[in-house]
């Protein structure tokens, strides 16, 4: 009878292998991974703001026009891209209609004081900036300047980020809600029915925090002007958005989707926004991807409801139908495809 002695102790390294398995480390790098891209795109986005190629109209006697639009156009850095415009009339209502950021009104009798038009409703920073620029020329040309904004905000939204906050709300809400349901009953739903009742609850929550979210920012608190039914069909659109393309990330990748969500929608989505800093200020990159991602789609079209009378919503309002059919169509079809497997099976 042999004695094999007293059974081997783990060692450290033994325990570290059973605490810590390679799914797990995976999943952690993953997560520092998506923390640092996140500093990196908020960072990236936000340290150095400068207006570069904002559309800006210039209203002056004809004999001046094509010389100050060259004049500004040439500026260090190209801040502005300039072109003439008629009349003030005109000018305030390509403000009104988003096509225009800002123009600058020369005095036709001949004064020293001309008028800056700004809408601060499309952004406070994009305004603060166009001051700046305009009011370094007219220093340079000892001109005074005058702001007038056309599209004030509200009392109660300040630095008008209300809305994009009230968005970022709606997008936190439609991927949590797909993410719980996704913990609940599997990342992937079992067959196609599965996924159509994912569908619909996602849809009624939505149609529910859509409302919620509109009523509180605006007969509640006050911080943002505008249709109250108007916003609450746009919060449940954006809130579906995000859900379903969290539903889709799921299907295709499994629990990494809420991953792929968190990169998509908050890193990549929440700084290219236009919240903090409109889409002039942002640079490159940023720019041209906000308008694409559900954030920045949400945050254009939240403000058009609030300060232009629902103006200049075409685009955005595509481009959140478009992310919310994808999601739903890929989620049902992978569904689709995982019950003809299984049946062939």
């Amino acid at each position: 009878m042999s004695d094999s002695g007293p059974p081997r102790q783990p060692t450290f390294l033994d325990e570290v292998k059973d605490a810590v398995r390679p799914r797990s480390a995976l999943l952690v790098l993953g997560v520092l991974a998506l923390g640092v891209l996140f500093i990196t795109s908020y960072a990236g986005a936000f340290h150095n703001p400068k207006p570069r190629d904002v559309a800006f109209g210039v209203v002056a006697p004809k004999e001046a026009r094509g010389e100050l639009v060259g004049k500004l156009a040439k500026l260090p850095g190209h801040p502005l891209s300039p072109r003439p415009v008629g009349s003030v009339n005109e000018a305030e209502r390509k403000l009104k209609d988003r096509t225009l950021d800002g123009a600058l009104v020369v005095n036709p009798m001949g004064g020293k004081t001309d008028e800056l038009l700004v809408a601060s409703g499309g952004g406070a920073s994009l305004a603060d900036a166009l001051e700046d620029v305009i009011g370094e020329v007219q220093k340079a040309e000892k001109r005074q300047l005058k702001v007038v904004d056309v599209t004030p905000v509200e009392k109660g939204d300040a630095r008008g980020l209300s809305a994009f906050y009230l968005v970022v709300g709606w997008c936190v809400g439609g991927y949590l809600c797909a993410a719980i349901l996704a913990l609940s009953f599997g990342s992937r739903p079992a067959n196609m029915r599965r996924a159509v009742i994912r569908l619909v609850a996602l849809a009624l929550f939505s149609l529910a925090l859509g409302l919620l979210g509109a009523w509180v920012i605006g007969p509640v608190l006050g911080a943002l002007p505008g249709s109250v039914v108007g916003l609450w069909g746009l919060g449940a659109l954006v809130v579906f958005a995000a859900g379903a393309t969290t539903f889709a990330f799921q299907g295709a990748f499994g629990v990494i989707g809420i991953g792929l969500t968190v990169l998509v929608i908050v890193i990549a989505g929440n700084p290219s926004a236009g919240g903090a800093y409109p889409y002039p200020l942002l640079p490159p990159f940023w720019r041209d991807i906000g308008p694409a991602l559900i954030p920045g789609a949400g945050t254009w079209a939240a403000r058009s409801i609030a300060y232009f009378g629902g103006r200049a919503m075409t685009g955005p309002l595509l481009v959140l139908a478009a992310w919310a059919i994808a999601g739903a169509l890929i989620t049902l079809v992978l569904s689709a495809l995982r019950t003809d497997r299984r049946s062939a099976a």
